[in-house]
């Protein structure tokens, strides 16, 4: 039979074995990646959400960064390499003075006013870059993904010659096999520029990093930082005499005076409190994906140049715009939202794709129950999970073992499906997960000591989207298999259906 098909055919057959073999080898590790990484995208809106106690201002004098800079080195009482200042922005609208040996907020007088601590959404932050793994390997793994989410929406193209035509062709009350096919066909066509976007920035952020720990072995003994020089400019060299504390004060003036166009969001004092200190200020461009300008001053607050991302090299300005459309941090709260509702579309496409397969299997005469119950662990266990460990969050504190305990949740979820692949369905984990979110929303916003808008709409779309998961299976008189026998009464399909397989 296969001699006797068409070269296009044989490509589409080998598209679509490829594409299953895609989806099947990194479909849940994608997943999480997927999931985590919607979330990261609203990361200064999540802070704010765990932190509500926190001093917030529009805007923070360059007196008071001086002063707050100062008094949370002095209160530290350790040396470090770095000290940055988080200005405020529309997204966190704080002051936080971050060094190697911890953060703090400060309130507009630059008086210190609490600890940083919003270990939840650096979980969820830390899960999406590395999946929790040893930065090295944790960036290896996520750029490989990125490159293989990238091969899987190219072989998905292939495999599927009408898929542009039918972008449009939705039939979600249809049999169960074809309104999944649908969901996942017409989905992927509609996020595919998001898709290869995603992809591309993510195995280049991810993979790129490798590069430069390569170069930095090769060409400058190991260090790493020499080797990010020549596209965001060298490290000052090290003096360790004691001196007063670089001046950003003045450094912040004089960019109010001589760039007023541009929004300042961090400072970063390099060696500070030594006579090799430096000063960095990053602005923000408008209307530029770079993720900013770093302008250079010394330790007095002088002007000595800038980096050039936004108008050096091309290569130079290329590197400094894929943050910013990986994270859709451009554009404010609307992409923000965009980005977050396509992380979430493209979690059902990969949640779709891996169920296809397993009804084929099951069509088949092949069932794979267990297999079936491990993959709705992995799609409605994985959010639960957050959720539990928000809450773990919440009672323990900022010392609360969040990475095990996600972990150890999947897996004990993961343990339970293989046992008792019965009790671990769909529907059911559908509802607790709803039932978790309308908790968590409600909660939240009845624990809070502080209300701001944004904090407000994420607890009231918490609680909605728990009632839209949990009502409906909570109401339900016999909840279904997931993926019931009796949903397959067309394995004799009408000739015109078979076109329709996906």
């Amino acid at each position: 039979m296969a001699d006797d098909m068409k070269p296009s055919e044989r490509l589409v057959q080998r598209a679509l074995s490829g594409h299953a073999a895609i989806g099947l080898l990194i479909g849940a590790a994608l997943y999480l990646v997927c999931l985590s990484g919607a979330l990261a995208v609203l990361q200064e809106y999540l802070q704010r959400w765990e932190e509500p106690a926190a001093a917030e201002m529009a805007s923070i004098t360059p007196e008071a960064a001086q002063r707050a800079l100062e008094g949370v080195m002095a209160r530290q009482g350790w040396p470090t390499a770095h000290a940055f200042i988080h200005l405020p922005t529309e997204g966190l609208p704080r002051t936080v003075i971050t060094t190697d040996n911890g953060a703090a907020y400060v309130d507009a007088s630059g008086n210190y006013n609490a600890p940083e601590a919003h270990v939840w959404t650096e979980f969820i932050l830390f899960l999406h870059y590395y999946l929790n793994l040893p930065q090295v390997w944790g960036l290896f793994v996520t750029g490989t993904l990125g490159v293989m989410l990238c091969a899987a929406a190219v072989t998905g193209v292939i495999a599927h010659p009408r898929i542009f035509r039918d972008a449009f062709r939705m039939r979600l009350r249809g049999r169960p096999q074809l309104s999944r096919s649908d969901l996942h066909n017409r989905f992927g066509v509609w996020l595919l520029p998001f898709i290869a976007a995603l992809g591309f920035t993510g195995a280049i952020l991810g993979l790129g990093e490798l590069v430069f720990l390569s170069i930095a072995q090769e060409r400058y003994q190991g260090d790493f930082e020499a080797s990010y020089a020549p596209l965001f400019g060298s490290e000052p060299k090290a003096d360790p005499r004691p001196v007063p504390m670089a001046r950003a004060d003045r450094a912040l003036a004089w960019m109010a005076a001589h760039r007023p166009q541009h929004r300042v969001t961090y400072v970063t004092v390099e060696e500070p409190g030594t006579a090799g200190q430096r000063i960095q200020v990053l602005a923000e461009h408008d209307r530029r994906l770079i993720y900013g300008e770093s302008y250079l001053f010394d330790s007095q607050g002088r002007y000595r140049g800038h980096v050039g991302l936004s108008d050096g090299p091309m290569g130079r300005q290329a590197i400094a715009s894929i943050y910013k459309l990986h994270f859709g941090s451009f554009g404010g709260v609307p992409v923000a939202l965009a980005y977050f509702a396509f992380g979430l579309a493209l979690c059902a496409v990969i949640s779709t794709g891996t169920t296809l397969w397993l009804m084929k299997r099951r069509s088949r005469g092949y069932p794979s129950p267990r297999l079936e119950a491990l993959w709705s662990v992995t799609i409605w266990g994985s959010p639960l999970a957050f959720v539990l460990v928000y809450w773990l969050r919440v009672v323990m504190g900022n010392q609360a073992p969040l990475v095990p305990a996600f972990w150890g949740l999947l897996a004990l979820g993961l343990t339970a499906a293989f046992v008792r692949p019965g009790g671990m369905t769909s529907p059911r984990l559908r509802a607790a997960l709803g039932c978790a979110l309308l908790a968590t929303g409600a909660g939240h916003f009845a624990l809070a000591s502080a209300h701001p808008a944004s904090s407000v709409m994420i607890d009231v779309s918490l609680a909605l989207s728990g009632a839209l998961l949990g009502l409906p299976a909570l109401g339900r008189r016999k909840p279904d298999a997931p993926l019931d026998h009796r949903a397959f009464r067309f394995l004799n399909p009408r000739p015109g259906d078979a076109k329709e397989r996906h």
